[in-house]
């Protein structure tokens, strides 16, 4: 239509520490002679409205607000009814989000796991069914298949009634009990790892799981990183896990055992904290927000190209 405004992208978020995201997302559209339409609680109806009227419109959407508020699903609807790239596609998403459903993907591709006992949700089945504890070791960790940021999950448990007590926190939800991992220390560092992928590019950290610090394993100050075939096999495991989810942006948490087994631990995380290391000690590393940001652009360009 004449006389709309299109911009290359639109950026819904509504998590007050996205704001550095959002700069660094303006600026690299701006870098590359492109426009960011950012969506949040303060635009969000104006936006809509402009939007329906097709006096503004967009190329492509990342969305980091609809999963916590549905005031932004209109905007979904909008993305698919025109068209858009839509980054993490809301019904990827949402598939990803499902443990229960993704630890089933994971088996069928052979993508190693901690050995799990999926349970029904309590609602469904109060009761538990006949458990064969000793299959996932004395100690085992409780988290709910929809669960996010560590809400509802327990760990180094061992009873029936810890596990019962567990699932009463989110009684509508299945519940995974996951064999409990304790990681190898290397180099004085526990081999456990965050890894971020984001558009074909593979970012590997140590992460601290007290601190949720992230150490690249790239740049380890003098120490010795993990050695090459690790790294090589983190970033397959990582790539195989892309492949199945379908998503462009998601961080995974991979841990090496005492025995060299490489298990993943937490699935698929999504939409992922970006906040900048330099404003918060437990934020990811400002190099790789960048380049994030610098990936998803150049893609939306890539797609624009002639």
């Amino acid at each position: 239509m004449a006389g709309m405004l299109l911009y290359d992208l639109c950026l819904s978020w509504n998590w007050e520490y996205d704001t550095d995201f959002v700069r660094l997302m303006d600026e690299t559209c701006a870098a590359r002679g492109m426009t960011l339409l950012s969506v949040s609680a303060s635009n969000l109806s104006e936006s809509l409205s402009l939007l329906s009227r097709r006096e503004i419109g967009f190329r492509a959407l990342l969305d980091r607000a609809s999963e916590a508020d549905s005031c932004y699903l209109p905007l979904v609807d909008i993305a698919r009814s025109i068209g858009a790239r839509r980054f993490n596609p809301r019904e990827l998403a949402d598939r990803a989000y499902d443990k229960a459903a993704i630890h089933q993907l994971f088996l069928e591709d052979g993508i190693p796991t901690p050995r799990t006992i999926i349970l029904p949700a309590y609602h469904h089945r109060p009761e538990l069914p006949s458990l064969d504890l000793h299959s996932i070791g004395g100690n085992f960790t409780v988290k709910p298949a929809l669960g996010g940021g560590g809400d509802g999950v327990i760990m180094e448990i061992s009873r029936l009634e810890q596990i019962q007590s567990a699932r009463q926190h989110f009684p509508e939800q299945q519940y995974l009990l996951q064999e409990h991992v304790t990681p190898k220390t290397m180099n004085g560092i526990p081999a456990w790892f965050r890894v971020i992928y984001c558009i074909d590019d593979i970012f590997v950290s140590y992460w601290n799981t007290t601190t949720h610090i992230y150490t690249p394993a790239d740049e380890m100050d003098g120490r010795v990183g993990p050695p090459q075939p690790i790294l090589g096999s983190l970033r397959e495991i990582t790539r195989r896990i892309a492949r199945l989810c379908e998503l462009d942006l998601f961080s995974t948490e991979i841990a090496l055992t005492e025995d060299d087994r490489l298990l993943v631990v937490d699935y698929v995380n999504d939409p992922i904290d970006l906040r900048l290391q330099s404003r918060a000690a437990d934020g990811v590393p400002n190099f790789i927000v960048e380049r994030i940001a610098e990936r998803i652009v150049k893609a939306i360009q890539n797609q624009n190209a002639p």
